[in-house]
Parts: structure tokens; C-alpha cells; sequence
């Protein structure tokens, strides 16, 4: 299964959203605002949870400067990617698009696109916060 968010214009340079997003502290800040849970486990990993949903631990599987951040699900129950990628379109203005890929059966897959979509929408949307 694989989702992408919309284009998101934020008026910060490439390598200011890369340094971002390599803090994994300020993915709280891009959560929504149903969220229940968000705990650092360490400087690459983060678990969190939103209302009505399991506990999900994200990893940062790896990190291309200024373009490309790669998240990754610790669990191999629920194998997927997150992958927010910077392209700059001037010195204060970056366009972000996130992608979720995911290896999921068909049942699974139809009951969470819906609310992966709008998460990682919302993700993208709040990429302005940070």
C-alpha cells in the first residue's frame, strides 16, 4: 500500500526542514491533535499513539541531507516506511511531500488507508510548525 500527502510549501530552507525532522523530538510538533501518546525512546526513535488506535514506534532508518528523511516502523507486525522528501525551491521556501509505503494485507490495508491518509496529511500540513 502506498499513500503520498500533498505538496506542502513551507518557508524554511531544505537544510532547516532536514535539521528538523533529524530531531525526532520535533515530530510531536507535527502530530495531530488527537494524539495520545508521544514519547522519545531515543535520539532515532519515537513511540506515539493516537486516540483509539495502537501504540506505533518509529525509527529513522536514514537520512539523505537537505532532501530525504526516511522513518521506519520498529515492529515487523506492521511493516511501513515514511519517507518526507525537501525539495527546495529557493534559499526560504521548500516543498515536502511525505509517502507511507506499506506491506500490508488486503483486509488491513482497506480498514487503515483512510486514517493513514489523513495522518499523513496532517503530518505534511503541520510541517509549517516547526
Amino acid at each position: 500500500m502506498n499513500l503520498e500527502s500533498p505538496i506542502v510549501t513551507v518557508q524554511k530552507s531544505s537544510a532547516y526542514l532536514f535539521d528538523a525532522l533529524g530531531n525526532i523530538k520535533n515530530f510531536e510538533k507535527l502530530m495531530p491533535e488527537n494524539i495520545a501518546k508521544f514519547e522519545v525512546i531515543d535520539e532515532n526513535c519515537f513511540e506515539f499513539a493516537l486516540k483509539g488506535m495502537p501504540e506505533i514506534k518509529l525509527v529513522k532508518k536514514s537520512a539523505t541531507p537537505n532532501t530525504e528523511v526516511v522513518l521506519g516502523a520498529a515492529s515487523s507486525k506492521l511493516p511501513f516506511t515514511l519517507i518526507a522528501k525537501l525539495d527546495e525551491k529557493s534559499a526560504e521556501e521548500t516543498n515536502v511531500q511525505l509517502f507511507f509505503e506499506g506491506d500490508f494485507n488486503p483486509m488491513m490495508a482497506m480498514m487503515i488507508k483512510g486514517p493513514i491518509g489523513k495522518f499523513i496529511e496532517t503530518l505534511a500540513q503541520n510541517m509549517v510548525k516547526l
